[in-house]
Formats: C-alpha cells, sequence, structure tokens
C-alpha cells in the first residue's frame, strides 16, 4: 500500500505540473504581435539560422535566384532585442537571415542543400567558436512545404550517415522576426578586412563557392 500510495502521488504530482501550461517565456513568445510578411509576387520567402549570421548572409548574397538578404532575430520572447540583448543568450532569439527566392531559380530543396552543407548541423547551440543559443541551427518554416521538406531531408541526411552525429537542426513554425542593426546588413562585403571576415567568414565562403559555383550570381 505504501508503494501504491507513492505511486498515486507522484502521477498527481505531475499531472499537476502538466496542467500549469506553458512557461513565462514561453508565454512571453505566444503573446507577442506576429510579424506580418509580405512576399512579392512570384517570390516566396525563407527564414534560417546557421550560426553567426554574417556567415550566412555572405553566402545566400551570392546565389541567383536570392533578393534582399537581411539579417535579424527570430524564434525568441523578447520583442525588438538588440544585439547586444540577443549576444546574453537569455532571449530565445536566434541570429538568421530572412530573405525571398524565385522558386522558378532556386529551389526550397536547393536551399535546404546549401544550408546543411555550409555549417555543422550536429553542435547543439555552437558553431565554431561561437557558443550559445542564439547560434543554434534553425529553419523557421513558412509553409507546410517548408516543414515537409526540411523534416525529410533532416531524416534523409541523419539515415545517410552524412554527419558523424545526428543533426540537431531546429524545424519550427515562423512566427517573428526582428531586423538587426544596421552595421549588421551587409557585413562581410562592407568589412571584409575585419579578423573575423578573414579568417572565419572567408574560408568558408570560398569553399561554399568552389562546392555550389553553378549557383552563383
Amino acid at each position: 500500500m505504501k508503494y501504491l500510495y507513492v505511486l498515486i502521488l507522484l502521477i498527481s504530482t505531475m499531472n499537476t505540473a502538466c496542467a500549469q501550461g506553458p512557461s513565462k517565456k514561453e508565454k512571453a513568445m505566444q503573446d507577442l504581435p506576429k510579424t506580418v510578411v509580405e512576399v512579392p509576387q512570384g517570390l516566396e520567402i525563407a527564414t534560417l539560422g546557421a550560426g553567426c549570421f554574417w556567415c550566412t548572409e555572405a553566402i545566400y548574397q551570392n546565389l541567383k535566384g536570392i533578393e534582399q538578404v537581411k539579417s535579424g532575430y527570430s524564434g525568441g520572447h523578447v520583442q525588438n532585442p538588440s544585439y547586444k540583448q540577443v549576444t546574453t543568450g537569455t532571449t530565445g532569439h536566434a541570429e538568421v537571415i530572412q530573405f525571398y527566392y524565385d522558386p522558378k531559380i532556386i529551389s526550397f530543396e536547393e536551399i535546404l542543400e546549401i544550408f546543411w552543407s555550409t555549417h555543422d548541423p550536429t553542435t547543439l547551440n555552437r558553431q565554431g567558436a561561437d557558443v550559445g543559443p542564439q547560434y543554434r541551427s534553425a529553419v523557421f518554416f513558412h509553409s507546410d512545404e517548408q516543414k515537409e521538406l526540411a523534416e525529410f531531408y533532416k531524416k534523409k541526411l541523419n539515415e545517410s550517415g552524412a554527419f558523424n552525429k545526428p543533426i540537431v537542426t531546429e524545424i519550427t513554425p515562423f512566427s517573428n522576426f526582428y531586423v538587426a542593426e544596421d552595421y549588421h546588413q551587409n557585413y562581410y562585403n562592407d568589412n571584409g578586412m575585419q579578423p573575423y571576415c578573414q579568417f572565419v567568414i572567408r574560408p568558408k565562403l570560398e569553399k561554399f563557392k568552389k562546392a555550389f559555383a553553378e549557383k552563383l550570381k
């Protein structure tokens, strides 16, 4: 009887915890006004996180069919966060890029191929020396089709053994996007001689250009 009582008490406690609903951070995220996305006719939109947005921006700016690449923040519970806030790792946001693309020139499958080929999607909340949840690997999907494709190819890559460890890329519905400060936009092109650009972005960009030469502008 003693063990039965303990089991009942444990179940009761678990049910009570479940009944408490979302956490304060989850509720704060749910209560944020949704970002209204206006997509030009004939184009589609994508939002991706692959570590530092300076690197990701530099890559996608070079692709045919990609337009208006913007660096910003998605996936958090703080409205209009600053870069300083995001770098603390406490806002829930990931550094992301958002862009329009012409599906007649480049498909979402190709976008995903480049995405998974140009960062390490197996390291949780980290890309190289950049550590924190703001550097997590993430696909913020804008449609059921994007969700299905991201989940399908993530599963296929894991099954194929393309990476030594499981892919930890977050695949979650798009909710908000906050454009980063002006000095973050077009960062590599404007600051190419900075040490981070020379020693981190440039080697990654050169490797990408060799692998995807036929897709470059």
